[in-house]
């Protein structure tokens, strides 16, 4: 089993490029096309570094299996390579990002996932996440819509 622990700098671009293979997966066709021109690999390892503490991943050193980021009270990002689905990596690093969470205060956390991306929906809803509905968000000055997930946190 993969130890889940906060990335190292030799992590950062491995983890740059499983993040951007990983939201063109899940969100190309579900998402404006601006937003997705913008996702590019320059904004993608500039958006990892900037995770610094927030940031835990899974795998060996220089060769990272996925990763959980938190911002405030949200659940920022969670990715997994195509190589640990299944394996219940996805469902750990989630885990640690709640954790982590509750232990900076947060009862009740919130994430965003793209309507189109039906296997993140399921993920989040079989991980006791609730659907909030859709409702439009902003990001990077595009506006589209987004399922909003809530979950009240246990310490």
């Amino acid at each position: 089993m993969l130890a889940i622990r906060p990335a190292l700098p030799v992590d950062l671009a491995p983890l740059a490029a499983l993040w951007e293979a990983g939201w063109h997966e899940a969100h190309d066709g579900h998402v404006p096309e601006a937003l997705a021109r913008l996702r590019t690999t320059t904004s993608f390892r500039k958006r990892i570094a900037a995770l610094k503490d927030d940031l835990r991943t899974a795998g060996p050193k220089g060769d990272p299996r996925g990763f959980c980021a938190i911002r405030g009270d949200e659940i920022y990002q969670l990715y997994v390579s195509p190589d640990a689905r299944g394996t219940g990596l996805a469902r750990r690093l989630l885990a640690d990002g709640e954790t982590r969470l509750a232990e900076n205060g947060v009862t009740r956390a919130f994430l965003l996932c793209a309507p189109g991306n039906l296997g993140g929906v399921r993920f989040y809803e079989r991980a006791g996440w609730e659907s909030m509905g859709t409702s439009p968000e902003t990001v990077d000055g595009v506006t589209f819509d987004l399922v909003r997930f809530e979950k009240t946190l246990t310490s």
